[in-house]
């Protein structure tokens, strides 16, 4: 169980990305964060791995706050806390397999992690994971010779050499193509169906949404504004709509139930959800 208790993040020039944020997830839950851009999702994945600072409440993961941690403490959980980013974050002139060991770094010896050597048994993990994602063949690729698409597979790749049991995702495929799209999603879920793992994910489209989150929650100007599951999400009200992407924001031709990315408009520009 990951609990997030009255978790505000307020940044050094006075912006409050986060405002007494509070929910619960469950072991296994696929979340997906909701809210238009500034809302507040980066921060708070960012938030749950320490990659940013809190600076007020808790993050209890196991009945251990991580919002604490400091040192080795902290880094021993950050191994089982992987993170995708939205732009891929590869050492491009580096091979594919180099970046996928990279994951392994949180467990190798310092001298390890200075020349870049690692043992047979982490090599054989970097295979299963590349094998696992498809990208075999890429192996001595560099990463910069990849498309976005097989690059985040290999994002997805190193995360799973942590051998986590969460993974954050930060849009992870705001930059791609909708069929793209479906694949990246699709090996999380698989993760998380198949291997039971926690996954943390931020979208934009509502479809995407409705297809593959157990539980969802909507945040607005660094606020919980919306918490629901699969079901409550393909019912979402328009109320509950506007609640999220505010009073302007319309649903056109009066769907109620299932939202088309093309049905959505504020202020005469598409809101990307």
């Amino acid at each position: 169980m990951l609990e997030i208790r009255n978790l505000t993040k307020i940044y050094d020039d006075g912006t409050v990305a986060l405002r007494d944020v509070s929910f619960d997830i469950p072991d296994g839950e696929f979340l997906v964060i909701i809210g238009l851009s500034g809302s507040g999702k980066s921060t708070l994945l960012r938030c749950i791995n320490r990659l940013i600072d809190p600076t007020e409440g808790q993050i209890i993961w196991n009945g251990i706050d991580i919002a604490k941690l400091e040192g080795q403490d902290l880094r021993n959980v950050r191994r089982k806390i992987g993170m995708v980013f939205q732009q891929f974050n590869l050492v491009k002139r580096s091979s594919v397999l180099m970046n996928v060991m990279a994951g392994r770094l949180g467990y190798a010896p310092t001298w390890r992690s200075i020349t870049g050597r690692f043992d047979e048994a982490d090599k054989q993990r970097a295979i299963n994971a590349m094998k696992r994602m498809g990208i075999t063949d890429q192996a001595n690729k560099r990463a910069d010779e990849l498309s976005g698409g097989q690059q985040q597979r290999v994002g997805i790749a190193r995360a799973l050499m942590q051998e986590p049991e969460i993974i954050l995702a930060d849009e992870p495929v705001a930059s791609l193509d909708p069929v793209l799209a479906h694949s990246i999603l699709q090996h999380l879920e698989s993760l998380n169906k198949d291997d039971g793992m926690t996954i943390l994910c931020s979208l934009h489209y509502l479809d995407l949404v409705q297809r593959y989150s157990t539980s969802v929650i909507g945040l607005r100007e660094g606020r919980v504004v919306y918490q629901g599951n699969k079901q409550q999400i393909m019912r979402m009200t328009d109320a509950e709509f506007k609640t999220i992407y505010g009073e302007e924001a319309e649903r056109m031709g009066g769907i109620t139930g299932e939202i088309a990315e093309q049905d959505i408009t504020a202020a005469g520009e598409e809101i990307e959800l």
